[in-house]
């Protein structure tokens, strides 16, 4: 497929590449909430549940943000598990679903990674490859890792929150980007 974008093609395969193993990351990323999400067990069950559905669902829209940007630089997205995993700098790991503060910190060091790998990247994207529209679209992820990553934060550090209140705050957070 052509490239319908002005810069080289050769550059433009560098990108790709590059939001290639960012989607696999994400991907993983992804899986790795969604089966914390599952499995997830303690005390606060249900707040730690409903937040991890909030978490796996802001990634659902990056992953798919992604691929729909690797395809309007006329390239195809990866798509299978083995591909994901074949590329992902991020690993699998076993965690403890009881321990809430565990899982968490796993999930706070993944997002802290791919921040550090798109605050890496954007530079030589925008500078040396002159891929503007994609430094400014991992722009936009950046801060939805970071936004991600705050909550996380946040939830680590209040221990003191009700259900309800934690609840009435993912509730609002996930209303205020849908307007």
């Amino acid at each position: 497929m052509k490239s319908v974008n002005e810069i080289p093609d050769q550059n433009n395969e560098v990108v790709v590449t590059f939001l290639n193993l960012l989607l696999a990351d994400e991907y993983v990323l992804y899986t790795k909430t969604r089966t914390a999400h599952w499995n997830v067990d303690g005390s606060n069950y249900f707040e730690l549940h409903v937040f991890l559905e909030h978490q796996y669902n802001l990634l659902d829209v990056i992953i798919d943000d992604l691929a729909e940007q690797i395809r309007s630089l006329g390239y195809f997205a990866l798509g299978s598990l083995k591909d994901f995993l074949s590329v992902a700098q991020m690993g699998e790991d076993n965690r403890n679903y009881g321990n809430s503060a565990q899982i968490l910190g796993s999930l706070l060091y993944d997002h802290e990674a791919i921040i550090s790998i798109i605050e890496h990247e954007i530079p030589p994207i925008s500078d040396k490859l002159k891929s503007m529209e994609t430094a400014d679209f991992l722009a936009g992820i950046l801060e939805k890792q970071k936004k991600s990553a705050r909550q996380i934060k946040a939830f680590l550090s209040s221990p003191e929150l009700t259900s309800d209140n934690h609840l009435r705050i993912v509730y609002n957070q996930s209303v205020s980007q849908q307007l």
